[in-house]
């Protein structure tokens, strides 16, 4: 089995490798929530669409500093139905029982991505869609002002009322500009910042798709244990840093 490169920050275990590799290798039954933001292979009905650059499909032309390029983003959607199927089979294992696992997405892939989940073995319990306020203005059609969270559990989960915790069933906050912006794609620490609260003060949250790290910031800023998973080096790095600087920051508070 290849061997893993793992970053321990306070918390934090950050795991340099694909997804499908570093699942297996995981403790079973560590976490207490999955919030994972795939790359979501949308935006083309043809083949030349979905062949294009990420730095192309996610970044205007004038954009001043040109973020790295990401893989994993030109399947088609059968293609993306299985991938997803193979990586939430093996989530099913590393999660608690009854844990919540909450997928990224937009209205192209909101349809298989409910199938995924579905097909991966968890109860898919609902969607909740993120508000980002400040979305681009699409002339003569509505603006695609959201994306969306595909949410369930792994397995049956008691949701009582006895000392229970409530949650927003939207997500409104801009998605971050200027030098806060480290990945094209990137998500809100403070939307994620909601999202993690799902598991408890000192429980452990999964991204298998850690990105520049803005999940791993919103556990260390909220007292959560946090396991990252990013194949890419020049993210992976990016996730550490931003990492670090949170843990030290929390560490001086």
């Amino acid at each position: 089995m290849k061997q893993l490169r793992c970053e321990i920050i306070g918390n934090c275990h950050l795991y340099l490798g694909d997804v499908l590799e570093v699942l297996p290798q995981l403790e079973t039954k560590v976490a207490d929530l999955a919030c994972f933001d795939p790359p979501y292979s949308s935006g083309g009905a043809f083949r030349g669409d979905r062949m294009q650059s990420t730095k192309t499909k996610y970044q205007s032309n004038g954009v001043k500093e040109a973020k790295p390029l990401f893989s994993g983003d030109n399947r088609d959607q059968r293609g993306y139905l299985a991938w997803c199927s193979l990586w939430l089979a093996q989530l099913e294992s590393v999660l608690k029982p009854g844990a919540i696992c909450c997928l990224f997405t937009d209205w192209r892939q909101l349809p298989t991505t409910t199938d995924a989940l579905q097909a991966g073995g968890f109860v898919w319990r609902g969607i909740l869609p993120w508000d980002k306020c400040n979305a681009r203005p699409m002339p003569g059609r509505f603006t695609s002002q959201c994306e969306y969270v595909v949410w369930g559990t792994n397995g049956p989960r008691e949701f009582s009322t006895v000392d229970a915790t409530y949650h927003p069933g939207i997500l409104r906050h801009p998605a971050p500009t200027g030098p806060k912006r480290k990945h094209s794609t990137q998500k809100p620490v403070e939307i994620l910042t909601e999202l993690v609260q799902v598991a408890a003060d000192g429980e452990t949250v999964l991204d298998a798709f850690m990105g520049s790290g803005s999940t791993g910031v919103a556990c260390v800023q909220t007292g959560r244990k946090f396991i990252g998973i990013e194949k890419d080096p020049t993210y992976f790095k990016i996730a550490c840093d931003r990492i670090h600087e949170a843990t030290a920051e929390a560490a001086a508070a």
